[in-house]
């Protein structure tokens, strides 16, 4: 704070003990002319989050705020415009008992499109490096701007769901290195903020194989304040940038899920860390998983996917049924930074999962077998299912591997598998 305000004339007495900094820097601000400051404060919340492991540090940090803000209230009168972001809206710290208007305009439709590039400013501002990645990725203009779309669109703060914004970071690295591809820029520059890492180091998630499922929340709950004991997974992923609004219903519930793909990935690395506990799917020296799928024989591929379950603890995260089943697959796949479908649609069905890795095209249908004495049946009927319905055939020109996987809940690990060669 000293740093902050000495430039403008603050002088901060440490020999004056008998008066504190708070003190002084109140009598400073009630000096100031009306309306001639401009305040602001970027990430609030950066202090308290740094140490949500540890409630007195937390209590301390806290103390000192309010006694900040409290300042800035009692010398408002100064304030010509005051600005403030952060990620989360603690409530229950006091730190804004004293200075209590405020005017959030987190989800305000009019400043909807202020923290993000929109697809008009994109195509606007940068069309001589849009034109530069289309050579280099030998794409025309509409294919890449549906690669970034997927990539790195879909963030939408506003409360009638309307606008939508590009993550600016993702797109401006991806300009500057088109040649790269459409990289996960979100994760590696903050997409797990220190928030989320204080969260999960005091919570367990309840369910990560339900981590691609939208979810339904009322929009007061996504702006309310919440004491960060208790502030629940949804809201959090919400505020810090995971999780955003699809659509909004007339009552007012909102739907809210992943806003594109490099999160989607980034939260699948985060909840496969949280299955393994900090152990990874790869082993040291062993072949990656991705390069399993590329090369690699049906076998070993799955003996891969046992040896991650086999590290899950069951007690935990318990795989009772076949969507748990994939679910846990497609957490491995994305934690190893590939992009699996899921439940693909046909003319005749739906696969259970689909992943391209190199000239491969891999198709999983899998199914959940409760004893040792159900295994064999449900082979049989898991073939018939891919053949019948076609799943895989005609979505490229890759080599195609289509394969059966049946998990016994009992034994807790695949314990039949099967290329189907039709």
């Amino acid at each position: 704070m000293i740093n902050a305000f000495s430039p403008l004339g603050f002088h901060f007495d440490k020999e004056n003990t008998d008066v504190s900094f708070f003190v002084q820097l109140r009598t400073w601000l009630n000096s100031l002319p009306q309306s001639s400051l401009v305040l602001l404060i970027d990430e609030y919340d950066t202090p308290l989050t740094a140490h949500l492991g540890s409630p007195e540090k937390f209590s301390a940090v806290r103390a000192e705020l309010e006694k900040f803000y409290a300042v800035l209230k009692n010398a408002d009168g100064c304030l010509r415009f005051f600005f403030m972001t952060g990620i989360t809206k603690f409530s229950h710290t006091s730190i804004f008992s004293e200075f209590n208007n405020l005017n959030d305009i987190s989800l305000n439709s009019k400043y909807s499109t202020i923290l993000g590039l929109t697809e008009e400013e994109i195509v606007r501002y940068f069309d001589p490096h849009l034109k530069r990645a289309e050579e280099l990725l030998h794409l025309n203009r509409k294919e890449l701007l549906e690669e970034l779309r997927k990539n790195y669109d879909g963030f939408c703060f506003d409360r009638n769901a309307q606008a939508h914004v590009y993550c600016p970071w993702s797109v401006l690295s991806f300009l500057q290195s088109p040649e790269e591809g459409f990289l996960n820029y979100w994760y590696e520059s903050g997409g797990r903020p220190a928030v989320l890492k204080g969260y999960l180091a005091s919570h367990r998630i309840e369910n990560p194989f339900e981590f691609d499922e939208d979810k339904q929340v009322r929009l007061t709950d996504l702006q309310a304040a919440r004491g960060y004991e208790t502030i629940g997974l949804d809201a959090l992923l919400t505020q810090a940038g995971y999780l955003t609004i699809k659509s909004v219903r007339p009552n007012v519930t909102a739907t809210i899920g992943y806003p594109n793909r490099e999160v989607e990935l980034s939260i699948a690395q985060l909840y496969a860390d949280e299955l393994l506990q900090g152990k990874f799917i790869d082993p040291m020296g062993a072949p990656m998983l991705s390069d399993l799928l590329g090369t690699g024989t049906l076998e070993s591929i799955v003996r891969r996917f046992n040896d991650g379950i086999h590290q899950i603890d069951y007690k935990n995260f318990p795989i009772t049924n076949e969507a748990a089943c994939r679910a846990c697959i497609q957490l491995f796949l994305m934690g190893s930074a590939l992009i699996p479908e899921v439940e693909k649609h046909t003319s005749l069905g739906r696969s259970d999962l689909e992943v391209a890795v190199g000239s491969r095209r891999w198709v999983f249908e899998f199914k959940f077998a409760h004893s040792q004495a159900e295994v064999a049946a449900l082979l049989e009927e898991g073939e018939k299912q891919i053949i019948s319905r076609r799943y895989g055939e005609g979505v490229d020109r890759r080599e195609l591997h289509r394969a059966v996987l049946v998990f016994n809940g009992a034994s807790r690990h695949f314990e039949a598998y099967r290329e189907v060669k039709q």
